[in-house]
């Protein structure tokens, strides 16, 4: 059974922004689907984030697929490094990402998982699908760090325009470009790949 989990942001909750729009239409296409409540949202650590991922996750196959939004994307990857790699995720869809630490007061916690280089080569051997999308004018996280992701991660960069943070705050509740990359990463696993 195909299985998407959503990993919030800084200070983020599972039922805010596109992700309950998102969790209803991916389960019309029969997909499961499911935002995790982070551990201490306000006050995030980074070991404690990267358990609950792989909680959640519980067996990583290519049947499961990743998406994160703002703090969730530098979780994903962290819990991406963290797999051996013998295991394969389907899928991961990363959106309004930090790449780089961020010099405002009151990131402190953000920045710690900023804090040493992503192993890309690690990352990517255990997931072959990847797309970033991030809002051409946000003010939390800037563009040039999605610019950045989606080299390292050589895969597809999505902007949109007047975006923002693609979050509430900037009224994005919808958030079209998400489902229709993780229905295109699902159906191009084939058939046989998943269990009916």
């Amino acid at each position: 059974m195909k299985k998407v989990f959503i990993i919030h942001g800084f200070q983020g909750r599972p039922n805010l922004n596109w992700f309950p729009w998102l969790m209803g239409e991916l389960a019309k296409n029969d997909i499961y689907a499911c935002a995790i409540p982070m551990p201490s949202p306000d006050m995030p650590v980074k070991t404690d984030w990267i358990t609950a991922i792989k909680e959640a996750v519980k067996n990583p196959t290519e049947e499961v697929f990743l998406v994160g939004h703002s703090l969730g994307v530098p979780a994903i990857l962290r819990y991406l490094e963290s797999l051996d790699t013998d295991y394969k995720i389907g899928g991961v869809v990363l959106v309004s990402g930090p790449l780089l630490k961020i010099e405002k007061e009151g990131y402190e916690q953000v920045n710690t998982f900023l804090d040493t280089t992503f192993d890309f080569d690690h990352i990517k051997n255990v997931c072959k699908n990847f797309t970033v999308i991030h809002g051409d004018n946000d003010t939390a996280v800037p563009l040039s760090d999605g610019v950045e992701l989606s080299k390292k991660l050589v895969c597809d960069f999505i902007i949109i325009p007047n975006g923002g943070h693609l979050n509430g705050s900037a009224s994005c509740f919808v958030l079209p470009s998400a489902l229709e990359s993780l229905l295109k990463m699902a159906n191009s696993l084939g058939a046989t790949h998943f269990r009916k």
